[in-house]
């Protein structure tokens, strides 16, 4: 699988090289696909256990946007929440299942923006993301857990995505 990357960056705007792995994300992650590989290849009703944190929602980034965190640090901590959830599929998934090699495409994708990110210089992010990015990446915290399916996490990695990338990285919503 693919090993967490921690990054931190230090820009407002996207990348050029962050704009076109959002880009790529955004064609794997067609409804068709999340349908597919997500919904239909999977037993009725299967949900992934997940922390409470790496559930990430539209909601969640206008609640920290009216709390005046950076667009940079909303990125980083979507991509910390996202690269997570593929981890999360990726590993109840056996190798021959039709929809892991999906999974890891998603998931290399993520490592190479795990890329872009570590070019930058190192910069605080906000400690309300910061915080959260933590108890993602601590450990014990599976107490802390909750069901979801895994199409529904992606559905909230593509929205969010959009919300963030949309308009810096010029993604035409589909």
């Amino acid at each position: 699988g693919c090993p967490g990357v921690l990054a931190v960056l230090g820009l407002e705007a996207a990348a050029p090289g962050e704009c076109e792995l959002t880009r790529l994300l955004q064609d794997k992650l067609q409804y068709e696909m999340r349908l597919q590989y997500m919904k239909h290849y999977f037993p009725i009703g299967y949900t992934v256990q997940v922390q409470y944190e790496e559930v990430l929602r539209p909601s969640n980034i206008t609640r920290l946007r009216n709390g005046t965190v950076s667009e940079a640090a909303l990125r980083y901590l979507w991509f910390h929440v996202s690269s997570q959830a593929v981890l999360r599929i990726l590993e109840v998934l056996p190798e021959k299942h039709p929809s892991w090699k999906y999974t890891q495409e998603l998931c290399q994708l993520f490592d190479a923006l795990g890329e872009e990110y570590s070019k930058y210089r190192q910069t605080d992010v906000e400690a309300v993301v910061a915080d959260v990015v933590k108890l993602i990446h601590s450990a014990g915290a599976e107490s802390r857990s909750k069901a979801v399916r895994p199409k529904a996490l992606l559905d909230n990695c593509l929205k969010v995505m959009r919300m963030l990338y949309g308009v810096p990285c010029e993604l035409g919503i589909r």
